[in-house]
């Protein structure tokens, strides 16, 4: 199989890499005679760096959880409320059914009838009447 690239081809590249390798050792060169260069030095290890993708996830995580807590308290209070709420209108139903018994039974102890035949159960009669009782009936 022939070669994909030229000789040619193969010799300007060539030539192009030694003439970067050229470059930069010349670079080196102009900098030992101009002097050497200050070091960097490193003040914090990396392992002191801050991480602010970090720092910003977690500040945001503390919003999220002010935030919630703001709305947990609300939230409480008004199941709370809801719960009282609840509470009350079991009573106030419980009350009314109460009160429609006690008016019923007021209505039916005012009626002449029932008052004459409470009276009568009682043993009383009316002025005028004459009473008996009948003996000798086996009472039921």
């Amino acid at each position: 199989m022939p070669p994909a690239r030229s000789t040619s081809a193969r010799t300007s590249a060539a030539r192009t890499s030694a003439a970067r390798a050229a470059a930069t050792a010349e670079r080196r060169r102009e900098r030992t005679q101009r002097g050497r260069r200050p070091q960097r030095v490193r003040l914090r290890s990396p392992h002191l760096r801050v991480r602010w993708e970090r720092v910003g996830r977690i500040g945001l995580l503390l919003v999220l959880a002010v935030v919630i807590g703001l709305y947990a308290d609300h939230a409480i209070s008004y199941l709370t409320a809801r719960s009282q709420s609840n509470h009350q209108h079991a009573i106030v139903t419980n009350l009314r059914r109460q009160n429609a018994y006690f008016e019923r039974r007021e209505r039916s102890l005012n009626d002449l009838s029932t008052i004459l035949a409470q009276a009568r159960t009682l043993g009383m009669v009316r002025p005028g009447e004459q009473p008996y009782a009948i003996v000798g009936q086996p009472s039921h």
